[in-house]
């Protein structure tokens, strides 16, 4: 299988354990970790459910891609991911000493691979990734950017909520 190809057929399984996280309130975003054509780690997010900050998608890939090779380095792996990975994920990609990384969306507010710092192309580390970025790029954003429109609209519709039953209460509290 063409490269390219290979690259957005893992990134589509990314984004299936995105849409997993979607579908308990997470941000969705999910990593898939590939050794010779095989998934051995695949994860979303799952911080709010777990209530643990390290509970990125990445990370958990990461762990389980460990768990299977019977090591902490990753060589020979590949990480897709949905979305750019931040400093924490940076770092622990840096440490398992993957060699490859593609992502979809950037994330402006928090991207450490290309948007706020070039974390895995940085010589003065021990290890440095290649990066593919923008594979199914339009995808993974659009699924973000929607999520987030869903958020915002359901936060709204409670405020208003809220607002009509204090109106409503105060005006029960106006007739007593």
């Amino acid at each position: 299988m063409e490269l390219f190809e290979r690259d957005r057929t893992y990134m589509l399984a990314a984004m299936e354990e995105a849409k997993k996280a979607e579908t308990l309130g997470e941000v969705p975003i999910g990593a898939v970790i590939v050794y010779k054509e095989e998934i051995i780690g695949r994860a979303h997010n799952l911080r709010e459910t777990s209530q643990n900050a390290v509970t990125h998608a990445e990370l958990m890939a990461i762990q389980q891609a460990c768990e299977a090779m019977g090591s902490w380095r990753l060589e020979e792996t590949t990480l897709y991911v949905t979305l750019e990975p931040c400093p924490m994920c940076a770092g622990a990609i840096l440490q398992s000493r993957i060699p490859r990384v593609v992502y979809g969306a950037r994330d402006l507010k928090a991207g450490c691979v290309d948007s706020l710092y070039r974390l895995l192309n940085d010589s003065r580390f021990n290890h440095e990734c290649e990066v593919v970025e923008g594979v199914l790029a339009e995808a993974c954003g659009e699924m973000l950017t929607s999520f987030f429109r869903s958020l915002r609209e359901r936060k709204k519709a409670e405020k208003l909520e809220r607002r009509r039953l204090a109106a409503e209460y105060g005006n029960e509290n106006d007739t007593n």
